[in-house]
């Protein structure tokens, strides 16, 4: 079964702009625990100490999730993530040959006994932790790097080795550079050396595919997957967590552990304290996500919604809507009548359809119309009117 690993408060907090205080990362963690999430990362301590803080709380706070913090590969900064009272640990150096001889200035060989000396360390600390070695920016590594300090790495202590698309480089319609081929080549060549590490996928949306390639890092047997709320992340973020945790059901995994009905409440509480709206076309948890505004889309789905819906909402602890305007149709109004408590007027077709001739003239000014403030207001106005014709006609 797959585990996710939710990043909203380490890689999250990466976005420009947003910071979620430590009693904010309490709440959210809680949100993540209840919906079923099996890690949560929640920051790098060494940054700054309200990270810190938030670690400790939540490595408290009695949650099922493991807790986890992310370090530099420093005996010190390792120190400081295992004095939180952690569950998991993730230590991430490059292997890339650019990083190594530009940035590090030292070889592979000197690098990778700094892994092993820095895992090592922590093993002793904590003879139980879950411990994760990543080797960053996997994919534009020499894949002989990576396994080397990979083996390495697992035979010093490792239980995880993390796949890190940092810059969303895979794609899975490429045939050399497809996430799919990583995982499948470095659990094959692990395999060779008898080391059976969980394989885990970090997936950059660079190229809005991080959500495809998660799914092809899935179909390939990784273990863990990194995802964030709203796909918060550095640049244009990693994978949306709710449109993981639908595509994993959708696609057979066992999703009943998953309690998607905070989702929406999680993603609310994240809007608000990231100050970032959650865009209105957002899969799963925009506005939009279930509303249907096309008089041919409201006419079908009044007699079944699924004619025009492939995900039903009641999963998500949601209902469908509709929405008015331009596109509206004569069923459009008649439904959103009843919805506003005004059904015995949607009896009177002139009416309806005076009505539908008005919410189409102020659709011109390029604004939604509500339906619980606006409507009542037109249903009324156009009510009168149609009643003093009548008097004056007769």
């Amino acid at each position: 079964m797959i585990k996710i690993l939710d990043s909203t408060l380490r890689e999250g907090e990466q976005t420009p702009g947003v910071y979620f205080s430590p009693e904010k990362k309490l709440v959210i963690a809680h949100f993540l625990d209840q919906i079923g999430i099996d890690i949560i990362e929640v920051g790098n301590p060494a940054v700054d100490s309200d990270i810190a803080l938030a670690i400790n709380l939540i490595s408290q706070a009695g949650l099922k999730a493991k807790i986890g913090a992310h370090s530099l590969c420093k005996i010190d900064n390792v120190q400081k993530a295992l004095d939180c009272g952690i569950d998991f640990l993730g230590v991430f150096f490059s292997v890339s040959k650019k990083r190594l001889y530009q940035d590090y200035n030292i070889s592979l060989e000197a690098a990778i006994e700094k892994i092993v000396e820095v895992i090592n360390f922590a093993r002793e600390q904590k003879n139980d932790l879950l411990i994760r070695y990543t080797p960053e920016d996997t994919v534009r590594s020499p894949i002989e790097n990576v396994i080397a300090a990979a083996s390495a790495a697992v035979k010093a202590g490792v239980n995880i080795i993390s796949i890190a698309d940092t810059t969303g480089y895979t794609n899975p319609f490429h045939p050399q550079r497809s996430i799919f081929n990583y995982v499948k080549t470095l659990k094959e060549e692990l395999k060779k050396q008898d080391l059976y590490p969980q394989i885990e996928v970090h997936c950059h949306n660079d190229k809005g595919l991080a959500l495809a390639n998660a799914l092809d890092a899935y179909r390939a047997g990784a273990d863990i997957i990194d995802v964030s709320v709203m796909g918060l992340g550095e640049r244009a973020g990693i994978v949306d967590l709710g449109e993981l945790l639908i595509n994993l059901r959708e696609m057979g995994e066992e999703g009943n552990h998953w309690q998607l009905g905070y989702l929406q409440d999680l993603y609310n509480f994240v809007s608000e304290h990231s100050h970032i709206s959650i865009p209105p076309h957002q899969p799963i948890t925009g506005k939009n996500a279930f509303t249907h505004y096309a008089g041919v889309h409201v006419k079908a789905v009044a007699k079944d919604e699924m004619l025009y819906q492939s995900l039903n909402p009641q999963i998500l602890g949601k209902k469908s809507s509709l929405a008015l305007g331009m596109q509206s149709g004569y069923t459009a109004v008649e439904l959103a009548m009843k919805q506003i408590g005004r059904a015995e007027l949607a009896e009177n077709k002139d009416l309806v359809a005076k009505i539908l001739q008005e919410i189409k003239a102020i659709a011109k000014r390029g604004t939604p119309i509500d339906i619980e403030k606006e409507l009542p207001e037109i249903v009324e106005r156009c009510n009168i009117e149609q009643l003093m014709t009548k008097m004056i006609s007769g």
